[in-house]
């Protein structure tokens, strides 16, 4: 049996997967189009109507019959939806790509589902690994949503467009759940009168890069590469979705409600440590933005969200700060922690000595 007689036909009543049509090549061609298909894929670039026929017409058949190359056109309320491919075999990897009219309807994570469920139980492959450009945040919550197993960055994976990238990666593997490994670490936006708390955005690395070049940041917070670049920043960012996506950190922006200016950085750390139920607060602030309350306020925001079990449903946090840190001590104490401990000469500063280390809890 040849294409398109050999495509199964997969559903789970709201996506299909089908083999591709003539009918498929206009939205092909659109979808190819699309910035942000062009931004995290190694499509071509323009993307023409030929291109679409020879890779669902002729790419797509032959791999097919030859067992190689196993792709589906996803199809949504009746309409072409986007791509789906297992390639390889019996070690797969996964690539898919959905046109912007379907996107942000859980429809792609059905689609993988379908695919990986069918490549493992008949299609001989072992296992599926996933793969994205770091950074590409659709393509991790698709991942993630499916049950893949999330391993992390690879440095200089993909090959694309004479562009040497790093990949996340992740992969699954015959009897694994369908379901995420982990909750995703959702930093939910929250606000007062005068901030707004959320997720960071391209906007953001700038005000990053001043604050992590600035003299007091880097005296207390001595791990902070050197020099903190635009680049370095973006990986910081990238390295925050990733966190969530794994459950073991929620990071926000603390932003200026009016303006939407960067002020500083909050995060809820190491939620998948040995405690599940606990977790450590950090923070630092932008130079421009000290003095005026604004970290004691996006504390306390943070913690009642931490807190709240339809939040991020932690039992106990912790917060460390340096002794000689005044204003990060002043933050811990008007947050509501309590004093319950000194760890002698823990903390590396910025200029090589060891400061104390207050600690400091608040239990729910």
């Amino acid at each position: 049996m040849r294409w398109p007689l050999n495509v199964p036909v997969l559903s789970d009543g709201v996506v299909t997967l089908r083999a591709h049509t003539p009918g498929d090549l206009d939205a092909m061609v659109e979808m190819g189009n699309d910035p942000e298909m062009q931004r995290w894929t190694a499509i071509p670039i323009p993307n023409t109507r030929e291109m679409g026929e020879l890779y669902a017409m002729t790419v797509l058949p032959r791999g097919w019959d030859d067992g190689t190359h196993r792709g589906w056109a996803i199809e949504l309320d009746g309409r072409f939806a986007g791509n789906i491919d297992i390639r390889q075999t019996p070690i797969a990897d996964i690539g898919f790509a959905l046109h912007p009219w379907a996107r942000g309807r859980g429809a792609m994570s059905r689609a993988v589902r379908l695919a990986v469920d069918w490549a493992l139980a008949e299609g001989g492959i072992e296992i599926v690994h996933w793969r994205a450009h770091v950074g590409n945040v659709a393509s991790l919550r698709v991942a993630h949503r499916a049950g893949f197993t999330l391993h992390g960055l690879v440095p200089g994976m993909l090959h694309e467009r004479g562009r040497v990238i790093d990949a996340w990666t992740g992969s699954f593997r015959f009897g694994d759940s369908p379901l995420p490994t982990a909750p995703w670490a959702e930093s939910a936006v929250l606000e007062s009168d005068r901030v707004r708390l959320r997720p960071f955005t391209d906007a953001d690395v700038p005000r990053i890069v001043e604050a992590c070049t600035d003299p007091v940041s880097r005296h207390f917070l001595s791990g902070l590469p050197h020099p903190y670049t635009p680049t370095v920043a973006r990986s910081y960012v990238a390295d925050c979705v990733w966190q969530a996506a794994t459950g073991a950190k929620a990071s926000w922006a603390i932003a200026d409600r009016e303006t939407d200016e960067l002020l500083g950085n909050i995060a809820v750390m190491d939620m998948a440590g040995i405690d599940p139920t606990s977790a450590e607060i950090g923070y630092w602030m932008h130079p421009a933005a000290r003095g005026r309350g604004v970290m004691t306020e996006a504390t306390r925001m943070v913690v009642r969200h931490a807190l709240d079990p339809k939040g991020l449903d932690r039992r106990r946090l912790v917060l460390y700060a340096a002794a000689d840190n005044p204003a990060s001590n002043a933050v811990a104490v008007a947050a509501g922690y309590s004093l319950f401990g000194t760890q002698r000469a823990a903390e590396r500063l910025g200029d090589g000595s060891f400061d104390d280390l207050h600690g400091y809890e608040l239990l729910r």
